[in-house]
């Protein structure tokens, strides 16, 4: 099968064209693109000489689309975002053996950064890119390959791999409790400190009503804006913190952080990995995405293996 020619017409053409219909003036177009109204014209004239159809019909200062420019416009513009869209991928990622990753916070630093070493000794020729960030990403004009959101796994366009559930738990530093009198019940943890995280600060609220505890407007409190300000708070006795078990692994392996009484929160919420649908993983992405959900299988195998021997 021999070559196929393709005769287009310039892209210069193109895009005077596109920004005319979309503006409905030669005048605003021409702003759009930084060159003299003139120009657009001998642009969209060259066109449509090139085509042998009329695009516009020129009614006084104001063009209006024929027929004909209506239907090609449609085409046009979507070609138009398909060659943006790429060139704006292949300049945003020129390495494809690195991984832009975005990750919440709270889980970058508490989950993935320690298992980082694991991560690269498996995989020496994938960099990881990583951003500590909780914003909701638009992959379009991101150049971020993958994040990992924290949320209810309801993102249109996106590809989702559930990642873990987060269940927040009681946690203080053992020194809280020397001297003090036994927590026996959840309405005990009220004589001290609550330490809240500011965009979560309902979840000790939830808590209470989840065990029929009410006046918890009682509660001295006390409130951060990150898990890990939390969770030194905690650590240094100034109260008690919600946290998911998961991100205070080494804290309370360690024994730096105690659970004063056994009652958790259900979020409803968990951690996913997710990127645009549709698009092509690198290999190193595929390398981050089979990593990260075989750690995860692992981690929750050896949380249900010591649920059955404690």
């Amino acid at each position: 099968m021999g070559n196929v020619i393709r005769r287009l017409p310039p892209l210069n053409a193109l895009r005077s064209f596109e920004a005319a219909a979309r503006h409905g003036s030669f005048n605003k177009a021409a702003e759009e693109l930084f060159v003299t109204p003139s120009a657009i014209s001998h642009q969209v004239k060259t066109l449509e000489e090139f085509l042998g159809i009329a695009l516009f019909e020129r009614i006084k200062r104001r063009v209006d689309l024929t027929p004909a420019g209506e239907r090609y416009l449609l085409s046009i513009r979507s070609a138009l975002d398909e060659i943006g869209e790429a060139t704006h991928k292949l300049m945003t990622t020129p390495n494809t053996g690195a991984v832009n990753l975005s990750v919440a916070p709270a889980f970058l630093t508490r989950w993935l950064v320690p298992r980082i070493n694991h991560f690269q000794s498996l995989n020496p020729d994938v960099e990881l890119r990583l951003t500590a960030s909780m914003k909701q990403i638009d992959f379009r004009y991101s150049d971020m390959d993958m994040a990992v959101f924290y949320g209810d796994g309801n993102w249109p366009d996106l590809h989702c791999h559930h990642l873990r559930k987060v269940h927040s738990v009681p946690v203080c530093s053992p020194k809280l409790l020397e001297g003090n009198s036994e927590i026996k019940s959840a309405k005990d943890l009220l004589q001290y400190t609550l330490i809240h995280i500011s965009k979560r600060d309902k979840e000790w609220q939830s808590l209470f009503q989840q065990v029929g505890v009410n006046k918890t407007d009682k509660a001295r409190n006390m409130t951060f804006s990150s898990t890990s300000l939390a969770l030194g708070a905690a650590m240094e006795g100034l109260g008690i913190a919600l946290a998911d078990r998961g991100l205070a692994e080494r804290e309370l392996e360690y024994g730096q952080l105690v659970c004063p009484f056994d009652i958790s929160l259900d979020t409803h919420k968990s951690f996913y990995l997710v990127y645009q649908q549709g698009r092509p993983l690198t290999q190193s992405m595929q390398a981050f995405r089979d990593w990260i959900l075989e750690e995860m299988q692992t981690e929750q195998l050896a949380l249900k293996q010591r649920e059955l021997e404690a």
